[in-house]
């Protein structure tokens, strides 16, 4: 892997205001390979952090070597996108800042809405781009991996490199009242247009009024249309075309367009007709609303959410948690200091619980090899949950661990449904992908456990979504699989529920009710009807499994038979979702 572009930060804390107290900055990296993501290179002042003693979670301490994660993908758009504001304006992409009202959507009710929001966070990135023109002349210009949204759902400007994933194909109408062509002039149109921009401008704001006037010499009758939009362009484009006709106007200072509160229609022709990739890589921006998206040119458009783990950093939770990963590039030495104390009581260590040890990154900085080999020196027994294929690597070194120490690995796979995956894990790898990693893991004589977490109340716990993904994982052959409920911490829940208005709307009454308020954990009822449902298979397909509610001690692990350290058999929780 190549990694060029460096760019030296500032080498205070100050660059990460979250990490006074715990880290210095050494520089910030950024690389084409990683388009639109930031690596903060740092020196940690520990690398073993202590479970506080109320936590339910099996193990006492845990190794995050980064903090964020690269497996999420970047959604972006042309600078020059005109984004509609909250006071009606609409302003390229390239002016808007952080803190900046613009207009999203939401649904509520039967209906999706027109809403105020808010920029929570800007940042940009050059990478491929694809031109989407529409049938009444609107162009948008996107990365790949953009979505917009269409009448059937949310769909990407293209298809998966790898995989398959909903993608715009022709004719898919977007949803929105588009911006038109921008290369039309009112000289060189035709009729047709003409009296169709005057059509559509009418329908979309004018008001008709018709009046009589009575007074003492005769009645005065008023036939007029009002254009109130506060778009000079729109305005001034209106008024050439009625001066054309004949029909005189009259300017008076415009009112602001307001749209919060109305239902989303779409009048204008918005078919997409033509998908073209453009020349070499563009410089592209994006922006997080609350919302989840903006309209960019007249359509919705959605930008990606994510989890909120990076708030202790000061940190935005959603963009910076796929945008700006924290890198302890010196983990490994401060490990070895703390594993030689005295005081070390050789405890299980959990790597994966917060982000995941086998992300990207771990390609170039290749900080788990250091790490595995300074746990198992020392005699501790480790415990490693990924949803990364790059585990394969470090087989080799994993079973020489394995000869020393106990070494306990679980795979993170909740999703058996290819869609749904790219959907909710768009940047992870393919299901197939982590079974074949669990196949080589077990080729290698690891007893693998397999996360069936989370799963997803009227998504993935159907009797047979569930028989199909134990089968899947029976025939990778994984000898264990953990199975629990969606958990939404606070920090998630908000960005989950955005998602699902948008993936899943009809769904979003019956979440709510499952997790209301701050509640965290899907009720008791469901968990116990969770269970009995997934047991029987678990046993028919011949794996051992437990759900996570199984482990209310930390470091016991009931039902299952002592192995060399009933302690270090505990599996790390996933900690997001």
């Amino acid at each position: 892997m190549r990694w060029q572009g460096q760019k030296l930060g500032e080498t205070d804390a100050a660059a990460l205001p979250g990490l006074e107290d715990r880290s210095s900055v050494l520089r910030t990296v950024t690389t084409p390979e990683f388009a639109g993501m930031t690596f903060h290179e740092v020196l940690s002042r520990s690398a073993l952090n202590k479970v506080p003693g109320s936590s339910r979670m099996p193990f006492g301490w845990t190794i995050n070597p980064y903090r964020g994660c690269s497996h999420a993908c970047v959604y972006c758009v042309s600078p020059d996108t005109l984004i509609l504001c909250a006071d009606g304006r609409q302003r390229p992409l390239r002016e808007l800042e952080i803190g900046d009202e613009i207009i999203g959507t939401e649904v509520q009710g039967f209906y999706r809405r027109y809403v105020r929001t808010t920029i929570t966070a800007k940042w940009s990135t050059r990478k491929p781009a694809y031109r989407v023109t529409l049938a009444d002349g609107t162009r948008l210009e996107a990365s790949g991996d953009h979505r917009f949204l269409t009448d059937r759902g949310w769909k990407h400007v293209t298809d998966a490199e790898t995989g398959q994933r909903p993608h715009l194909t022709l004719n898919n109408r977007l949803m929105g009242f588009g911006v038109g062509a921008d290369d039309l002039s009112i000289e060189h149109s035709g009729e047709e247009y003409r009296r169709g921009y005057l059509a559509g401008m009418i329908r979309g704001d004018g008001m008709i009024f018709h009046g009589s006037y009575p007074s003492p010499r005769r009645t005065r009758r008023i036939h007029r249309f009002r254009l109130a939009l506060i778009d000079d362009e729109a305005l001034d484009r209106s008024r050439e075309i009625l001066l054309d006709e004949g029909v005189p106007t009259r300017t008076r200072p415009s009112r602001k367009m307001s749209i919060e509160g109305t239902a989303v229609k779409t009048v204008a022709d918005l078919r997409v007709v033509e998908i073209t990739p453009l020349d070499g890589e563009r410089d592209l921006l994006d922006i997080t609303t609350g919302t989840g998206d903006f309209i960019a040119n007249g359509v919705i458009s959605h930008n990606c959410f994510a989890r909120g783990t990076h708030e202790y950093l000061d940190l935005d939770g959603g963009a910076d948690f796929d945008s700006q990963i924290v890198v302890k590039v010196n983990v490994v030495e401060v490990l070895e200091k703390e594993l030689r104390r005295g005081s070390w009581q050789h405890e299980l260590v959990a790597l994966g619980t917060n982000t995941d040890p086998y992300q990207r990154a771990e390609g170039r900085y290749r900080l788990m090899p250091g790490i595995i080999e300074a746990l198992a020196a020392s005699g501790t027994p480790m415990s490693i949950l990924t949803k990364g294929t790059l585990i394969r690597r470090d087989i080799p070194l994993l079973v020489r661990a394995a000869e020393r120490v106990h070494v306990d690995i679980q795979m993170s796979i909740a999703m058996y449904d290819d869609d749904l995956q790219k959907a909710i894990e768009p940047g992870a790898p393919t299901t197939q992908a982590r079974l074949d990693t669990v196949k080589a893991l077990t080729d290698a004589g690891f007893r693998v456990t397999v996360f069936l977490m989370p799963i997803m109340p009227h998504l993935t716990d159907s009797v047979d979504a569930l028989d199909t993904a134990l089968a899947r994982i029976r025939a990778a052959g994984a000898a264990r699989v953990i199975y629990g409920a969606l958990h939404l911490r606070p920090g998630v829940k908000p960005w989950f529920f955005q998602w699902l208005g948008e993936y899943r709307p009809d769904l979003l009454s019956s979440y709510r009710g499952l997790y209301p308020g701050v509640s965290a954990e899907a009720p008791k009822a469901y968990r116990q009807w969770l269970a009995k449902r997934v047991r029987p298979l678990i046993r028919m397909h011949g794996l051992d499994g437990r759900h996570e509610d199984d482990y209310p001690v930390r470091g016991t692990r009931p039902g299952f038979a002592p192995s060399a350290s009933s302690a270090a058999s505990a599996p790390a929780q996933p900690m997001l979702f």
